[in-house]
């Protein structure tokens, strides 16, 4: 593995990771800001700023954009989160300055064209729109608002009709004035790359970015609740979540195993009792999410509405096991072997490689190596997933449902059942 890194006088992380066997390079520019450092007035407005960078600058329009990197057989492309956002491309070798001044410019002379975010704002909104006729989006934001009530973490990270509608050039000028800030950045590259160049290249597009720190977010506090919609789908979808360890904790690969074990593939747990054994849903699954101060473990599954209580109390019952039984050492070691080969898997994408060490270098502050990964994937312990386990149920529950439940009065039964760790529950 070659991976080199400098820093420029303002602040700004520059790494890269050469790939001798590839031709291409893909490079990206990650923010340590996204949905999580907006204020409450600004709810969507990093999504959207996300949006309208591509929407002109100083030199370009938003045709100039598309055309000048297509016209080399490249494409670029971005994404908001929780907590980073991210502009990227993927090009031929000896088309990284190219991208890279793309790329600058979108983030330091965006125009914000007041005809261009009339049109981008009835593109978010379709977009908010698609998510709302989406049974498991409706459930992911209802069960982020159920543990994190009246934080942003808990917001959808798209906002809402209302918000998206208010906003302005200002809220997108203000957003970006308080938070792409050079400290906070990352410019990674993998592939066909020279570090050196890069950094010269860095230098000369990038030395312009603000050298003061930015602001932190608001600290995440999980809580736990209930948010439901009756809202008529075809299945009802259910998502339980409890606290989970936050991604620079000792337990955090603890928890990433023991999704895998539960609902991390067709082997696991939940989907071979929920589906094989009892054909309750098609969809089952179980994950566990990190940030810097708190974490969500997830079960999500969707049944047919008249089986809504029958899938939970299953659901419940195999997490009661899992505490009171444990895990054979069989079943660990398989996830182990999944995620050993998830990792090995993305080092050989040069955009999956980028994206890795931006986002390594955002959350520990250095790039990791995959040695020092699969050994803290190899020292979890069968024992330690079964305290986990413990952990999670004695921790509050978040509860979400979208669409018909028949009996509700049994599903709520099973339900109260959560508020004592499940292994006590009678």
């Amino acid at each position: 593995m070659s991976v080199e890194r400098s820093e420029l006088a303002n602040g700004l992380t520059v790494v890269s990771h050469a790939m001798p066997e590839v031709e291409t390079v893909s490079l990206g520019i990650w923010i340590g800001a996204g949905s999580r450092s907006e204020a409450h007035a600004e709810h969507g407005v990093a999504h959207f700023l996300e949006h309208m960078a591509f929407k002109g600058t100083a030199r370009r329009s938003a045709r100039d954009i598309v055309e000048e990197i297509e016209a080399v057989g490249g494409d670029l492309n971005a994404a908001t989160s929780l907590d980073s956002t991210a502009y990227y491309a993927r090009v031929m070798r000896g088309d990284m300055s190219l991208a890279l001044d793309i790329l600058s410019d979108i983030i330091l002379e965006p125009r914000f064209d007041m005809a261009e975010l009339r049109r981008e704002r009835d593109v978010i909104l379709q977009e908010i729109a698609a998510s709302l006729d989406s049974p498991e989006d409706i459930a992911y934001d209802f069960i982020s608002e159920a543990a994190f009530p009246n934080q942003a973490v808990g917001r959808p990270i798209l906002g809402t009709v209302q918000s998206v509608a208010g906003f302005s050039r200002d809220h997108l000028g203000s957003y970006l004035s308080a938070h792409y800030h050079a400290p906070n950045m990352v410019l990674a590259a993998a592939g066909a790359v020279d570090h050196e160049a890069l950094v010269t290249e860095a230098e000369r597009r990038l030395a312009g970015l603000d050298r003061n720190a930015s602001p932190k977010p608001e600290t995440a506090v999980y809580r736990g609740g209930v948010k439901r919609s009756d809202k008529p789908f075809e299945q009802t979808h259910l998502m339980l979540a409890f606290e989970a360890p936050p991604y620079r904790h000792d337990d955090y690969f603890t928890a990433q195993i023991l999704a895998g074990t539960l609902g991390g593939g067709m082997s696991s747990r939940l989907f071979q009792e929920v589906r094989e054994r009892r054909g309750l849903c098609y969809s089952v699954y179980a994950f566990s999410s990190g940030l810097a101060d708190s974490g969500m473990f997830v079960v999500h599954a969707a049944g047919s509405p008249e089986k809504a209580d029958d899938l939970f109390g299953v659901i419940r019952g195999e997490l009661a096991r899992a505490a009171d039984d444990g895990f054979d050492d069989a079943e660990i070691a398989r996830v182990k072997a999944q995620i050993k080969m998830g990792l090995l898997a993305g080092l050989e994408s040069s955009g999956a490689r980028a994206e890795q060490i931006a986002r390594q270098i955002l959350v520990h502050g250095r790039v990791l190596t995959t040695d020092e990964i699969i050994e803290e994937v190899e020292r979890v312990e069968t024992a330690d997933i079964q305290s986990m386990v413990a952990r999670l149920l004695g921790s509050p529950v978040s509860l979400a449902t979208v669409g018909p439940i028949l009996n509700v009065a049994k599903f709520e039964s099973v339900a109260e059942k959560f508020r004592l760790p499940a292994s006590r529950a009678a």
